[in-house]
């Protein structure tokens, strides 16, 4: 999701939105079949929906079919299941409501905002009837979950079919789904279905939908839609033919093979427009044709540079594996969907291009590579932010030496508020949005744009492919991305996921004096770095120095002079130099987190 900008306790934050390793498996493994190797025991759930929907776009209320044949992967018994229904949450006194009235630092977008709905405001899903192989079942609507009690239990390898019936509305558009967002789309329709929840090794992922963001099965979707024939629909997957015209409406009919999510907007007035990525996916932009001529135009600017972006990408991480993408006018700002966005469109261009750039990047970090958005969130939102930074640097020319500046400046920021909580708090667990949305955003990103000062900048890239490579298409958790670094870097990573995303430790190292060619340093928080520094002697040449830090048990490739390693425990560090120094810098390129820099040079 976009981030936005807002105000904190006076600080500028940043606010939107198994086993040891899981090892590498081929993607031609089907889903249905657990992902097993001999060096292997990763495995995922797979779940295909056949739904069929009829949506009154007078009433904004729709019926729905739902068949779905979930398959066990697992190897354990299920005795239960539990489902998504997601627009329960915009209701007066869900949890999405009272938590937004009660945190110190409400999103504006929400604020209590879902306390006002009338009944023919609010979402809901209503289950009518569900079956397991044709035996009804008993369940219970608890807030966003649907519990269901199984007939029979699920056996491990067990493939089991699930039907039901059910009434939805929509809501008034408040936070990324809902009717009549405030640039007049009709309808963003996003986590709008009954959706079957994650199980994997550590259980299911049944969180209540309060204000963060989601995990799902991965799957194949055959969907077909029922709606008003003045509409025009995009969304996720690929459309079957052409639309059935009955009377005043009409049925579309799509299918989306491996994905976790399907996601669709409609609109009378969208424009629709296509742009073809040379060997790549056909790009489609769906757009209100009563925009202001500025905004039509900054549309239509648009197209160019998302062809741009989806070639970026495609080099730098791994290619866009699906034959389309869309971009959709809706929502309330910026949204990542599979194969597709929802962002608001009066933009002007800049903003344009980078909030698309953001939500496309989004493609990788998150709809390829879908780790658990509740539990890990700076994975998916802070490798977004770093790689469309990286991305709006070149498409965009902006020629900036250091593109992740900004994010360094809102961690420090948040490091030095005094309300920071690490990032392996639960996504809504945190007590201010503003920690939440840094956490997630900047320090997420300073994660990969730092992993690139310790193992160097040409390993990281390397890194990133690596992880593509090996986890798209599954679960990946916050060691596989640095198991992919220590197998691209034969370096050891450990202490830098524990220090930086499990505790609040901050990165501080100093110079404590000069003396002749005497230099000593100092280690003045927790958190160990192997260090760059730059030394200039007194005859007017320099030298660039780099310090291993010993747990890493090697050292980044470098031309600099490399001194002995330095001992986390041991509090400070001395060495002679070759000639007497003037000055000494630690990280003279900024590369590194150090939260105080007044004491980085002498």
């Amino acid at each position: 999701m976009k981030k936005l900008f807002i105000p904190l306790l006076s600080v500028a934050f940043v606010l939107t939105s198994c086993n040891s390793s899981q090892e590498a498996v081929a993607q031609t493994n089907t889903p249905q079949t657990p992902l097993t190797s001999k060096t292997s025991t990763y495995w995922q759930q797979h779940v295909d929906y056949d739904m069929s929907i009829d949506m009154d776009v007078n009433t904004f209320k729709y019926k729905g079919n739902q068949t779905l044949k979930y398959t066990n992967n697992s190897p354990d018994v299920l005795n239960r299941v539990y489902y998504h229904l997601y627009f329960n949450a915009f209701q007066p006194g869900s949890e999405m409501d009272v938590r937004s009235r009660s945190i110190a630092d409400p999103d504006r977008r929400v604020g209590d905002r879902i306390s006002k709905l009338q009944p023919d405001e609010i979402g809901y899903i209503k289950v009518n009837a569900l079956t397991q192989n044709g035996t009804t079942l008993t369940h219970e609507t608890v807030g966003t979950v649907l519990e269901v009690n199984l007939s029979k239990p699920i056996q491990p390898g067990e493939t089991v079919t699930f039907k039901m019936d059910f009434d939805a509305q929509v809501p008034v558009q408040i936070r990324r789904s809902g009717r009549n967002n405030a640039e007049g789309v009709a309808l963003s329709m996003t986590q709008w279905y009954p959706k079957l929840a994650e199980y994997d090794f550590e259980g299911w992922h049944a969180d209540p939908y309060i204000g963060r963001e989601f995990h799902g099965v991965w799957g194949d979707f055959d969907v077909k839609l029922t709606i008003d024939k003045n509409y025009v629909v995009g969304g996720t997957g690929y459309q079957q033919g052409e639309a059935k015209i009955n009377g005043s409406k009409k049925t579309l009919h799509f299918k989306a093979p491996k994905v976790h999510d399907f996601t669709w907007a409609a609109d009378p007035d969208f424009i629709h427009d296509t742009m073809q990525v040379p060997n790549g996916p056909l790009l489609h932009f769906y757009y209100k044709k009563d925009l202001e001529q500025t905004y039509l135009d900054n549309w239509k600017n648009l197209q160019p540079k998302t062809v741009e972006l989806m070639q970026y990408f495609s080099e730098n991480i791994g290619k866009y594996p699906y034959e389309q993408y869309s971009v959709i006018q809706g929502g309330d700002g910026g949204m990542e969907y599979a194969m597709c966005t929802l962002i608001t469109g009066q933009r002007k261009f800049g903003s344009l291009v980078g909030v698309t750039a953001h939500e496309l990047a989004h493609s990788w970090f998150q709809f390829l590579l879908a780790t658990n958005e509740a539990k890990h969130e700076w994975m998916d939102e802070g490798f977004t932010s770093y790689i469309s930074d990286l991305a709006m640097n070149e498409v965009m020319n902006e020629n900036k030496s250091f593109p992740t500046e900004g994010a360094y400046k809102s961690y420090y920021g948040l490091a030095k508020s005094g309300i920071e909580q690490p990032q392996s708090t639960h996504a809504d667990r945190y007590n201010y949005n503003g920690a939440y949305g840094v956490s997630a955003y900047s320090k997420g990103e300073v994660f990969l744009a730092q992993l690139g000062y310790i193992i160097g900048e040409e390993n990281l890239a390397k890194t990133l492919k690596k992880y593509f490579a090996d986890f798209s298409f599954k679960h990946p958790r916050p060691i596989d991305i640095i198991r992919s670094a220590e197998k691209v870097s034969g370096l050891e990573l450990d202490w830098y996921l524990m220090d930086w995303t499990q505790t609040t430790n901050t990165i501080d190292y100093a110079v404590d004096s000069v003396e002749g060619s005497k230099i000593t340093l100092s280690r003045k928080a927790l958190m160990p770095m192997p260090l760059d520094l730059k030394v200039e002697y007194t005859d007017g040449t320099t030298e660039d120095i780099y310090i291993p830090l010993q747990m890493m048990r090697g050292e980044k490739p470098t031309t600099a002079t490399i001194l002995k390693d330095w001992a986390w425990a041991y509090p400070t560090y001395e060495f002679t130099a070759k000639k007497a120094v003037k000055s000494v810098e630690i990280d003279p390129k900024q590369r590194m987190a150090d939260i105080d820099k007044t004491n980085n040079k002498k």
